[in-house]
């Protein structure tokens, strides 16, 4: 990841879209870092994912699904904010989301991110953290590596692992317990 700005931004300049030169980026504590650009291989895996998320909430009501570039606020002051590869908001927080929004100002229920070869231990570590903190109830993260799909579930204190599936396994949710959905559907 590159930091972009040395200054550290305020609220209010980021509200005004300050950087706005920049689409695929993260801000902790005021310092915009861009991401780097996903590869074609996270791409796809995104898109299958995608697919057969929307699909699952959309026949069931379930909610909305949303993916990157969105930002996810997690604290004002100092500004923080992640943006997550693809989230989930249920039906009763819907009404919460207004088209012109640029930005989510809740937590979703559940969040992915597809874990990149650049992506070291601290800053995943710091994105469970401020998930935790906002009250993101799941968090699932897909490695192209191991072509595995590790489940957090929230608990008060940290998180609590539901499971890492492997490609012949299906995945386990506490947020979407209906979904049938096995790992290799996404590694297609």
């Amino acid at each position: 990841m590159t930091q972009i700005a040395q200054k550290v931004i305020t609220w209010d300049e980021y509200v005004r879209g300050e950087p706005a030169d920049l689409e695929h980026y993260e801000i902790e504590d005021g310092v915009v870092i861009e991401l780097p650009a996903p590869s074609i291989e996270h791409q796809r895996v995104l898109r299958r994912l995608s697919r057969i998320l929307e699909d699952f909430v959309d026949k069931h009501k379930l909610g909305e699904v949303l993916f990157a570039p969105l930002d996810v606020v997690v604290q004002q002051h100092p500004v923080r904010t992640r943006q997550p590869d693809l989230l989930f908001v249920r039906a009763e927080n819907v009404p919460l989301l207004n088209a012109q929004q640029e930005r989510l100002e809740f937590a979703p229920d559940l969040v992915v991110e597809i874990l990149s070869p650049s992506d070291s231990i601290a800053t995943l570590l710091k994105k469970l953290s401020d998930y935790h903190r906002i009250g993101v109830q799941e968090v699932w993260l897909v490695n192209l590596n191991t072509k595995t799909v590790e489940v957090l579930a929230w608990q008060k204190e940290d998180w609590g692992l539901l499971g890492v599936f492997k490609e012949d396994e299906g995945i386990k949710s506490k947020v979407l317990p209906e979904l049938k959905l096995k790992v290799a559907q996404i590694f297609e």
